[in-house]
């Protein structure tokens, strides 16, 4: 498993294609007043009837984003920025609950060496998230079509299909258990895998509410913009 995880420094780098992800990490290190909006909250991802990914203060899908859980009491801000441009799917269907994650892709463009692109993971419930990088891409947007993320009691899938053909895709199945940082060396006994969905297939996992996708409505745009001169 060694080889398939990501240094620290490489994880939290900005490529030299000058292309950063939106992750929770970097809201603390962005500067500039954020407007307020006027626009009302979008449940832009449903796990079931208490817990949701919402968006708010928002233009046209770009705003704050919150993993909300009703029935604890929870609602911790993810990052700013447009989830709805991750196009693959996201299954979240660990039944303990504590497990979440939360993946990234934003439409920039990051040149030839592409850059790192982001999903957020929690052990907790979503009371506190760590960033993971799962994908290097010129287009990032674009290359979430290619992707399916399923989380699980033990842990969560990340499955590529790399190319047309039927038996393209991999998948690498990282391990979750509490506190767990999967930049650094798993606790011993944990474990994680990687394999050809040609070779072994992915657990029968759906989520709750039965969504798979981020949805987003960007007609939705506030009344209080600033007027053009």
């Amino acid at each position: 498993m060694n080889a398939i995880k990501t240094s620290a420094a490489i994880m939290f780098a900005i490529s030299v294609a000058g292309c950063a992800g939106n992750t929770i990490s970097e809201q603390n290190i962005q500067t500039g007043a954020i407007p307020q909006w006027d626009v009302p909250t979008q449940v832009i991802y449903r796990i079931d009837e208490n817990r949701y990914i919402s968006m708010e203060n928002y233009d046209r899908c770009y705003g704050d984003s919150y993993y909300v859980d009703e029935t604890a009491g929870i609602r911790t801000r993810l990052w700013r920025g447009n989830l709805s441009r991750y196009l693959g799917r996201l299954i979240i269907a660990d039944p303990t609950g504590m497990n979440i994650v939360v993946p990234d892709a934003p439409a920039e463009s990051c040149g030839d060496r592409g850059c790192n692109v982001y999903l957020s993971y929690s052990t907790d419930g979503g009371r506190t998230f760590k960033d993971m990088k799962y994908m290097q891409s010129s287009y990032p947007t674009k290359a979430s079509e290619n992707y399916s993320i399923l989380v699980a009691k033990d842990g969560f899938y990340v499955a590529e299909k790399r190319s047309q053909t039927t038996d393209s895709t991999y998948v690498i199945k990282y391990p979750l258990v509490p506190n767990i940082d999967l930049d650094n060396p798993y606790p011993e006994g944990v474990k994680g895998e990687g394999f050809a969905l040609s070779k072994k297939s992915l657990p029968p996992l759906r989520t709750p509410s039965g969504q798979d996708r981020f949805t987003c409505d960007a007609s939705i745009r506030p009344s209080n913009l600033p007027k053009e001169k």
